[in-house]
């Protein structure tokens, strides 16, 4: 298989379904996102993690190459079910949004309660969970606009809003982790 089909040059390429559209199209955005979001949760699996953790990303990194499928698909594209133009991609269930619950959940029972925001950093680790989740944001943010403007399913924008709200949570926990020091915004009082 040649990586390279030329096909590209000009500024289009295919969504799943043959449809050609061009780079800034929002699907290719919001896809193009969640690919950048997937690239640093890999980062983060690279570090030094409990396996707990590192299996949670390994199945969060399949689940997000699902939504990138999801969000590859047009919607006129998504019921073909026959001959050579037959579209069967994996789905996104509510299923995978209880999981990110559980585990977020689980996390914060072991967290002190916050009392003030805290500043992204502390550990090279902790760092790069923020990025992720400022890039799950993104993503959530790009995918909320083709939303308005065709429709998405409903479980990729919430599955996006609870992976952000996840991705916090592992921030302050390997803080704890990596014994770093979470520091607190503190805004200046006049």
């Amino acid at each position: 298989m040649k990586i390279y089909t030329k096909t590209g040059d000009k500024g289009e390429t295919s969504l799943f379904g043959g449809t050609r559209v061009k780079k800034y199209n929002l699907r290719i955005k919001a896809y193009g996102t969640v690919d950048e979001l997937n690239s640093y949760i890999g980062l983060i699996r690279d570090q030094k993690l409990d396996q707990t953790t590192f299996d949670t990303l390994l199945k969060i990194q399949n689940e997000l190459f699902t939504i990138g499928s999801m969000l590859a698909t047009p919607p006129n594209k998504e019921k073909l079910k026959s001959g050579k133009d037959r579209l069967d991609i994996p789905k996104i269930s509510e299923k995978e949004i209880l999981f990110l619950e559980k585990k977020i959940d689980n996390i914060n029972n072991v967290l002190k309660p916050m009392v003030n925001f805290v500043l992204p950093g502390g550990h090279t680790t902790v760092s790069f969970c923020h990025i992720a989740r400022c890039i799950c944001r993104k993503a959530e943010r790009i995918t909320v606009e083709l939303n308005e403007n065709e429709r998405v399913n409903n479980y990729i924008l919430i599955y996006l809003n609870r992976l952000s709200d996840y991705l916090f949570v592992l921030a302050r926990k390997l803080t704890i982790d990596n014994k770093a020091t979470e520091i607190p915004w503190i805004t200046k009082k006049k």
